[in-house]
């Protein structure tokens, strides 16, 4: 448990640590963990406010995460709460003030809000205590709840949040909702230039690329824990590549509505045409200044190479897209990469766009049964796909499915 002078010190440093996080999806874990640790808690939650609703968005729970084995997941559900006085987050919602309950299950009956008690049914578990914060923008906006559950003691018995819990915690919630509002502005200027390229071709939706940056984050940590990578480069790693995921098909704002929207098949002259969008993405990023940049140059760039080698664009230079003089054919074409000549980044989205494409419903072709899908990903294995990533991907399907529900065609992209 941390000490007041410990407190005050990761308050200190909490605002540079949260935006050094780019991507809303990774930043909501790093604001959970840091809660929870800040005041001893079991669990947590995060609400984000869309108009009158608040959508539950992310989830921790230490005591239902030992139950799993080593490796998993918790695997959460998400819905939405009325922005009204009859729930506890509604309420905070509503009133912008924080509610701190030592026993949920003793609620006054005077109070306008009741707990929902379905979920430690369904689970078995047991919520006390409940600390309920606005998460306020420097606009005076209510950007969401974050709600902290079951203080505990180092022995493990569940207390109250104390009042100096309380008020520390508001400071932590000012600071984690500038850094979120940060983030969420980041995802929406990514959707934004993924919207000019649906605009062009309608496959490339907002659902669509979190769905692949999720499947994709969800593949590298296996593989990266496997590989006994490092914490601080997992989660830095994660991060990136989480939105560089996103922008896989942006080289498509390239390429002619001509052959984008047609509702036939390409002839051997658009293929190849179509193919230069993996070239025209990457040179986006010609200019890498960070990180970020050579993620999104590799995913753009590699994501339909295959292991096999015959893939595309193959061994290029990227900024004229003609083929590496040592690795060009006797026909002047470049050779695919193959293997690990693609790099890990190229190999992990490979996947994650051919599951979702198969996955999804087009205008031209009905969602392919899950059965199958997994079949041409297994049949793929050594041939298309990095035999290695695939055996983690398929050990993680519980987690895909997720966030194939999360991020629904017909729903929001916060």
């Amino acid at each position: 448990m941390l000490s007041e002078k410990e407190k005050l010190d990761t308050l200190t440093r909490l605002g540079v640590d949260l935006n050094q996080v780019q991507d809303v999806d990774i930043l909501m874990e790093r604001i959970l963990t840091e809660a929870r640790r800040f005041v001893n808690a079991d669990a947590g939650s995060i609400y984000i406010r869309d108009k009158d609703k608040l959508h539950f968005t992310y989830t921790q729970n230490e005591t239902l995460q030992q139950r799993l084995h080593e490796g998993e997941k918790l695997i959460y559900s998400t819905f939405t709460v009325p922005i009204n006085k009859n729930s506890i987050a509604g309420y905070v919602a509503e009133t912008g003030q924080p509610l701190n309950l030592s026993d949920v299950y003793r609620i006054d009956s005077t109070r306008p809000y009741r707990f929902d008690k379905e979920f430690d049914k369904a689970t078995r578990y047991i919520t006390r205590s409940v600390l309920t914060l606005p998460l306020i923008t420097s606009k005076g906006d209510i950007l969401g709840i974050l709600q902290i559950i079951n203080a505990q003691r180092e022995s493990g018995q569940v207390i109250a949040f104390t009042h100096s819990d309380e008020k520390m915690m508001m400071h932590f919630a000012s600071v984690a909702a500038v850094a979120l509002a940060r983030a969420q502005m980041t995802r929406a200027i990514l959707l934004r230039m993924m919207k000019m390229a649906e605009m062009r071709d309608p496959k490339e939706t907002g659902a669509h690329v979190n769905r692949v940056g999720g499947y994709a984050v969800e593949i590298y940590e296996k593989w990266a824990r496997r590989h006994s990578r490092s914490q601080n480069e997992i989660d830095k790693n994660r991060d990136i590549l989480r939105m560089a995921s996103m922008l896989h098909d942006v080289g498509k704002v390239a390429i002619s509505d001509l052959i984008l929207k047609k509702p036939g098949r390409f002839d051997a002259k658009e293929y190849e045409i179509m193919k230069k969008h993996t070239l025209f993405g990457a040179q986006l990023f010609l200019d890498r200044q960070s990180d970020f940049d050579e993620a999104a140059t590799q995913v753009a760039l590699n994501h339909h190479e295959r292991w096999d080698g015959q893939g595309y664009p193959g061994h290029v230079d990227i900024a004229t897209g003609k083929a590496l003089k040592e690795f060009s054919g006797s026909d002047g074409k470049a050779r695919g990469k193959k293997a690990e000549e693609i790099p890990l980044y190229g190999r992990i989205v490979a996947i994650a766009d051919v599951f979702d494409a198969l996955s999804t419903r087009r205008v031209y072709k009905d969602a392919w049964d899950e059965s199958d899908v997994l079949a041409k990903i297994e049949e793929g294995a050594g041939r298309h796909f990095d035999p290695e990533l695939v055996e983690i991907f398929l050990s993680c399907l519980d987690l895909i499915r997720s966030i194939q529900k999360r991020y629904q065609d017909d729903a929001t992209n916060v």
